[in-house]
């Protein structure tokens, strides 16, 4: 079993300054859970411990942080106040534990009322201060790693509201292995039968198509160390709910082209266009398989090179090309920047490194954030709120670009107005029309990934059917009071 000695064994080499606090939070937390044990019959400060460990896992060192994932459940289930917290270790502890404990159910007249309310201040936490998610990411992911020991229906509960709330909040911050962990958890108890037959199928064609890729890596290595360019490749394999995914679409695993595909790691970005060069000339590439995440990087700041190139014998491979730095930002998320090294150029890393600099660019440039501000303001009631925030955020995306290049994120089936009504809304009294890709559409026109999206204010302003024409809530409203306004 994980034990506190686990904690201080990493942090002795990462961060020894934060042991003695760390272990006091451990004391506090083990006197106050004492005599308690989980389902699964261990005490239940192993639970905490865990999640510790995960945020370790996670590469987070912040002392602060991880007294608080010590702590995280002491108010809501012991006799610890978040004040006992604040004099034994400090206040900025108290309010991690704060944003991550439960609003209790005497403040609410139904069940549902308190976890709407206690949705709404995961959700904002984001906001408030990204340790609070990540807390509760780490606290989810031992969760589901030992929901065996729960009731059936309990187990597809969690999972579901793993899948709806907990997978979209990993993905909004880039925490993409985070995300992978948590969505094949949750796939294996609401969909038990197809998840074990996706790991049987899986393990059966990795046996010939991992070979095939085995003689790819080592002759790209040769190629790319001829050209003095440092390297580290890897056989990476899609994760099983993604596989599900495809294959519900009609796929059949055989024929998932990047089921299996090489991820190439070097040190400068030069380096990565270096090394996409040397797999082109070694392998032509396909056309419009190609993706500059580095240049143009994903509204969540994931960054790295997509191409998709073909053998001799038309074979498909995907190839990922990205620093060793974007690689810890993509499977941690922005918490990463945290640990980059100093000596980065300022254009490598989008985002400070500071806690304080990455919690203000959080809330001025994360997209993610910045709708959910917006949410916030627009919606009083918790279950509007949720509804909205369910439309908008916590579902699959399409990604567009401005006339400017910026990448903007909308819901999937968003249209040209609900474009408009986020990118441009001071335009939409004087907007006439929309260009996608050039081209003039309808304001009804659905959006796909890559479209590249203009406002036009040149013409005759003509209205009708705008609010039939959008598909979120919140640009709904905008026209609505739009209309309000130019009949009065």
């Amino acid at each position: 079993m994980v034990g506190i000695q686990n904690v201080v064994s990493i942090l002795q080499i990462k961060n020894p300054s934060a042991i003695h606090d760390v272990v006091k939070s451990y004391q506090l937390a083990k006197n106050a859970h004492d005599g308690v044990y989980r389902e699964s019959g261990e005490p239940y400060i192993s639970h905490p411990i865990n999640v510790c460990m995960n945020l370790l896992d996670m590469e987070i060192y912040d002392k602060d942080t991880l007294c608080a994932a010590l702590l995280h459940d002491v108010v809501e289930d012991t006799d610890v106040t978040l004040e006992d917290i604040s004099e034994m270790i400090n206040p900025n502890v108290a309010d991690l534990v704060d944003g991550v404990t439960k609003m209790r159910r005497m403040n609410f007249s139904t069940k549902e009322e308190q976890v709407l309310a206690n949705t709404r201040k995961i959700i904002n936490g984001l906001n408030k201060d990204v340790r609070i998610i990540l807390i509760k990411l780490a606290d989810r992911l031992h969760n589901m790693n030992t929901l065996e020991f729960k009731k059936e229906n309990k187990q597809k509960e969690n999972a579901l509201e793993t899948m709806e709330l907990f997978v979209p909040l990993a993905l909004s911050i880039g925490a993409y292995q985070i995300k992978g962990k948590l969505e094949d958890l949750s796939l294996s108890y609401l969909e038990p039968d197809a998840y074990h037959r996706i790991i049987e199928k899986r393990e059966m064609l990795a046996v010939k198509e991992k070979e095939y890729l085995e003689e790819m890596k080592e002759k790209l290595e040769v190629i790319l160390n001829k050209k003095d360019i440092p390297n580290d490749i890897i056989i990476r394999t899609m994760n099983v709910c993604n596989i599900y995914k495809r294959i519900i679409k009609g796929y059949e695993m055989e024929n998932i082209y990047d089921l299996f595909y090489l991820k190439i790691l070097v040190d400068e970005v030069d380096d990565c266009y270096r090394a996409l060069q040397c797999v082109h000339r070694n392998t032509p590439p396909i056309n419009g398989r190609f993706k500059d995440y580095i240049y143009n990087p994903r509204t969540n700041h994931y960054q790295s090179l997509h191409t998709t190139v073909s053998d001799q014998n038309g074979k498909l491979i995907k190839t990922k090309i990205r620093t060793h730095d974007m690689d810890k930002v993509s499977a941690f998320g922005i918490s990463a920047y945290w640990n980059l090294k100093e000596d980065k150029d300022a254009s490598e890393i989008p985002l400070h490194k500071t806690k304080e600099e990455t919690q203000e660019e959080i809330r001025n440039k994360l997209q993610f954030a910045k709708k959910l501000q917006e949410l916030d303001g627009s919606f009083s009631e918790n279950r509007e709120f949720f509804q909205e925030i369910k439309q908008q955020l916590l579902t699959e995306h399409v990604y567009v670009y401005t006339h400017s290049g910026e990448n903007i994120e909308l819901p999937l089936g968003s249209t040209a107005l609900d474009f408009a009504c986020q990118v441009s809304p001071e335009l939409l009294d004087t907007m006439t029309g929309v260009l996608v890709n050039g081209k003039q559409c309808p304001v009804h026109t659905i959006l796909k990934n890559n479209d590249r999206v203009q406002v036009l204010t040149n013409g005759l302003v003509n209205r009708e059917d705008w609010e039939n024409s959008a598909y979120t809530n919140t640009a709904k409203q905008k026209i609505k009071l739009l209309n309000e306004k130019s009949s009065e």
